[in-house]
């Protein structure tokens, strides 16, 4: 998930670095609102054991984490000493995974799926919605059946990450459906679907970021590749051809200076920088970050890069969202 960028007081203009585009970095830059310095812990634990969080993101405009849960669906509100206040509460949220702050528009977005999917056509074939609600009360606005719009013939669904575009719509990966949902402002969906590609080739669509140029830059999980994808062509999903291959690519997360963070959810234990001067037809890897536990996806503050460990499959573990370090 996601650009959210915290500037500190006093802070310089942002410049780009390996991006395409010099107003789209000026873009970004003016869409980063100053705010009052950050001070948060390197790691924060969560105090209620079993939580689960496979997203996670900084609200700039209240000053706090928010995180997701797989096994109980609500969206928590994480304070620095990890304790946690239930923010969005729906009954019909089954498992809360990405999650996306809109800050603009004053709303969060949770992808809400079903884990009994991952046990295949047993387990009922998945949901694939999108919750919406209002940032500062919780407060359900709308759940979306995004599985409603198709495609017909999926066996299997499970919405996964979300990304916001500049008009307000919500981009939402199916990573088991094969295709990115598109919920316009006025709440309708249609889908963007990778017809150039073979519909014998595996993809596993899971990260997802809307890039001030108008594309999506949207991660492949098994694959480790990363494509382009232009709202306007809807059918076309361009492969960014990359230095190197991020096998499980999970959550991505894109600077204002036109760095993407993508996280590997595989044995790699690690976070790559990925940078574009080509406007993503391309890309090289910049740093990279390591961690000792599996970790889904990140959330940025100022220039810091927070992950979050979900610990799944032990109701015992403590969470923790962990401030990374890159080399």
């Amino acid at each position: 998930m996601k650009l959210k960028y915290v500037a500190a007081a006093g802070a310089s203009v942002l410049l780009m670095a390996g991006c395409g585009s010099q107003e789209a970095a000026q873009s970004m830059a003016q869409e980063a609102a100053p705010a009052a310095e950050v001070e948060l812990p390197a790691v924060i634990t969560l105090q209620t054991a079993g939580i689960t969080p496979e997203g996670v993101e900084y609200d700039t405009k209240n000053g706090r984490f928010l995180v997701g849960s797989f096994t109980h669906g609500t969206v928590f509100a994480v304070a620095t000493d990890g304790a946690l206040s239930p923010f969005a509460e729906d009954p019909e949220l089954k498992s809360s995974v990405g999650i996306e702050v809109d800050e603009e528009r004053n709303r969060l977005l949770v992808a809400n799926a079903d884990p009994s999917a991952f046990r295949g056509p047993s387990g009922g074939g998945g949901i694939a919605k999108l919750g919406i609600y209002d940032l500062d009360s919780g407060e359900r606005l709308a759940m979306i059946d995004l599985a409603a719009a198709g495609p017909a013939d999926a066996k299997m669904r499970f919405a996964n990450d979300i990304a916001v575009g500049s008009d307000g719509s919500a981009y939402v990966t199916d990573t088991m459906a094969r295709v990115v949902y598109r919920v316009a402002p006025d709440n309708t969906v249609s889908l963007l679907v990778p017809e150039n590609i073979a519909a014998d080739h595996p993809l596993t669509f899971n990260g997802i970021e809307f890039h001030p140029s108008g594309y999506l830059l949207v991660a492949d999980l098994r694959g480790g590749d990363l494509y382009k994808v232009s709202p306007d062509e809807p059918n076309t999903f361009t492969l960014v051809e990359l230095e190197e291959k991020v096998p499980g690519a999970d959550g991505i997360v894109l600077h204002p200076n036109g760095t993407l963070y993508v996280v590997r959810n595989d044995d790699s234990r690690s976070v790559v920088a990925l940078v574009s001067d080509d406007e993503w037809a391309s890309a090289t890897v910049s740093a990279k970050a390591t961690y000792e536990v599996q970790a889904t996806t990140a959330a940025l503050v100022g220039d810091d890069v927070y992950v979050v460990h979900p610990h799944f499959g032990d109701d015992q573990a403590l969470s923790t969202i962990e401030r990374v370090t890159f080399e």
